[in-house]
């Protein structure tokens, strides 16, 4: 749960720093600016929608995946309604900036939290999973065409692609590998077996 809130708060960071989402971020822009879904509330429907393909194509969704669909997004929802937090889009790029590096650096910990409690896997990479067990294609590139569909269809739905998008695209692999491995190293991993460290990192 800390994992999917953490989750919930480093996107709002990065929406807030209006200096690009990302791929799946710019496609729940994009369907909240053309439906009366707001955008934490489009993140819940499209994590439903992927969820389904992915049983439907195989992948087992267990408890973690069920509530990193409705929480995520429900958590950006309560987020974006502080003023405090929704103000931060008007500010310069002195904050702005500073709002996108933490945002994206937070993703690495909420994904190692919420993966490594072993409840499953959020929708997206349970898709991606299935997705390479079905073409048997790498998982890289399974999850990058996954990746550029959601990119290209919100970008021309009018999301905000921008510097933020490139620089999570960059940064998100080595940051979440970096997160897991400190987490390895605490008492929280106790009790994980070495193959399921494996298995998570990878």
């Amino acid at each position: 749960m800390f994992g999917l809130f953490l989750f919930g708060l480093a996107i709002v960071f990065i929406l807030e720093s209006k200096l690009g989402l990302s791929p799946w971020d710019v496609l729940n822009q994009g369907i909240a600016k053309h439906s009366p879904l707001s955008f934490g509330m489009a993140n819940v429907v499209v994590a439903l929608i992927v969820l389904c393909i992915a049983w439907s194509l195989g992948g087992k969704p267990g408890v973690g995946t069920v509530a990193n669909a409705l929480l995520v997004g429900s958590f950006i929802q309560l987020l974006t309604a502080i003023h405090f937090l929704s103000r931060l889009a008007h500010d310069g790029l002195s904050v702005r900036i500073p709002l996108l590096v933490v945002g994206i650096a937070l993703i690495g910990p909420a994904t190692a939290f919420y993966i490594g409690a072993d409840f499953g896997a959020g929708p997206r990479d349970t898709l991606m999973l299935v997705g390479a067990r079905r073409t048997r294609f790498r998982i890289g590139i399974v999850r990058g065409t996954l990746e550029l569909c959601a990119l290209v269809a919100g970008s021309l739905l009018g999301g905000t692609f921008g510097v933020g998008t490139v620089a999570f695209a960059l940064l998100v692999g080595p940051i979440v590998e970096a997160s897991f491995d400190v987490l390895a190293r605490t008492p929280l991993a106790v009790g994980t077996s070495d193959s399921e460290l494996v298995q998570i990192r990878t």
